[in-house]
This record gives structure tokens, sequence and C-alpha cells, in this order.
């Protein structure tokens, strides 16, 4: 068996489980999901239940501060538990190459380097199973009928929280002219879908000589609808957020335009120099 440690949103929930479902396949045995992170009061939920995922119930997971400290304690007794590697880079890990059966997977995994060879059946897995309501039915329509762009403006923890806004920072407005420019002379006629956690101040301060239709209508406990109708969109602008990440690579067209900013990171010191796919442009 393979498990996986899932935390953080659901754009880093999905790196995780591909990592480790990519690792399973390659053994020819089971996945399971570490869940215990989200044992504790967390921003936010698990979200993979409304994939076409199947797991297994883990077993013998190593010792982790979730446990509590009785269990924590016990296991670290009994010696017991699966082999823990933790990703030791924010670039691909040349180290997820050499790992056996049993490992447990620690770390974000943010590459499609760990998954491509497998990606046909990673994109089977990622369908999204749970149906949509009525409002995103009905703009699912409507993303089919012209040529639809995501464009996805992340604010929420990485400006309201001051660690997360020096690491990672926001995208400016000026990143999103640009690209939506350099869409429009690729494309006739597009319409641009403005995606955010913060819908009000993108309707405020979002302003570009193109249609733009703001969605704003799923919260946190919806997200997987966006990502649903980014990857029903033709084209792509993303920001630097693992979560239009996703939404970009759901979309199996190849012929699409994906657009991400240039810097990943605010922070000069972090960087991933494999977190984007060869076929996407930056700006």
């Amino acid at each position: 068996m393979i498990s996986t440690r899932i935390r953080g949103g659901l754009g880093n929930q999905l790196f995780q489980y591909c990592a480790g479902r990519a690792l399973a396949l390659r053994h020819g045995v089971d996945l399971s999901l570490d869940l215990r992170d989200y044992d504790r009061p967390k921003a936010f939920k698990v979200g993979l239940d409304h994939f076409n995922i199947t797991t297994v119930p883990p077993e013998n997971l190593p010792p982790s501060k979730e446990d509590g400290v009785i269990k924590l304690v016990s296991k670290l007794l009994r010696g017991g538990g699966m082999k823990t590697y933790r990703e030791t880079s924010m670039g691909y890990d040349t180290g997820y190459e050499r790992l056996g059966d049993n490992t447990h997977l620690k770390g974000y995994w943010q590459s499609e380097r760990y998954f491509w060879d497998v990606a046909a059946q990673i994109r089977e897995d990622l369908q999204i199973v749970t149906p949509p309501n009525a409002k995103n039915a009905e703009m699912l329509a409507e993303i089919s009928g012209c040529t639809a762009v995501s464009l996805h403006i992340r604010r929420g923890d990485y400006v309201s929280n001051e660690k997360y806004n020096a690491a990672h920072g926001t995208c400016d407005l000026n990143y999103y002219e640009r690209a939506a420019g350099f869409v429009a002379e690729q494309v006739e006629a597009p319409v641009i879908y403005a995606f955010s956690d913060d819908p009000a101040w993108v309707a405020e301060n979002l302003k570009l000589p193109f249609e733009v239709r703001y969605v704003g209508h799923n919260d946190g406990d919806t997200n997987y609808e966006d990502l649903r109708l980014m990857a029903a969109c033709k084209h792509h602008i993303i920001a630097n957020s693992s979560f239009s990440w996703w939404g970009a690579w759901l979309n199996p067209d190849p012929a699409k335009t994906v657009i991400a900013p240039t810097r990943w990171y605010a922070d000069p010191d972090k960087t991933n120099p494999d977190i984007l796919p060869e076929s996407w442009l930056t700006i």
C-alpha cells in the first residue's frame, strides 16, 4: 500500500492525491489517504470525495502529532508504521522515482512530472462526479456556447495572512490585463469568466476591454464547482495558485492557451522550477 498525507486546500489536496496515486499505480498497489491533519479545526475541508477516486482505509500509518500524545507515544514505542518519505525540495524531487511499496508520502508534490506518465488515468480519477446544481449547470451551458476564458484572482489568505502574503503575494492587475490582451490576440470574441475568493473586489477593480462575467456564487464548500467551470473554459489565465493550476490542467484540450505568472512566489528565496507544464506560457 501507498499512503499520502492530505493537507491544505483543494488544489494542494489534488497534487498530494496524484503523487500518491501515481506511485501506487507503478507498484500495482492500493492508495490510502492520511486525513489526520483535518482532525483539528482547519480553514479548509477535504474536497476529494467529489471526484472519481477510489482509495482504501489507511493502515499502519507512521506516528503523527494529529494522533494525540498517547497514540503517538505508543506508535513510537512499537516502532511500527509505514516508511515516511518527505519531499526534499519545492521543485521535482528525483528521490520520488526510487520509492518502493509501503511508503507514506509527506509533501506538496506540485509538479505534473510526478504523474505525467499516468496522466490519462489521473484525468479519469479527477472527473467531478457530484452533479452540478442548477446555477452551475446553467453556467456550464453558457461556457460551452462561447470562447470562454477562465481568469482566476486569488486573494483571501494571500492578502489577510501576513505570512502567506510575504511568501506568495498576489498577481497585480497589470498581469491580468496583459494576459487577457494576449489571449484576445489569439482568439476571436473572448468571454472572460472571472473567478475569485473575493468576487466583490474583482468586480470593482478588474476592468478589461472584453466581455467579463463574474463568477461569485460558489463558496468554500462548493469550490469544486468553480474548478469544473474553469476546466470547461477553452483557455485559462491562472493566478499563482494551485487551485487555478488545476482548473487549467483539467481542460484536456491540447489546443488550449494557458497563461501563468512568471513569478510564482513573492519571496525570492522560494522557487519551484517545475510548477508549470512546458506548454504553458508565462507573463
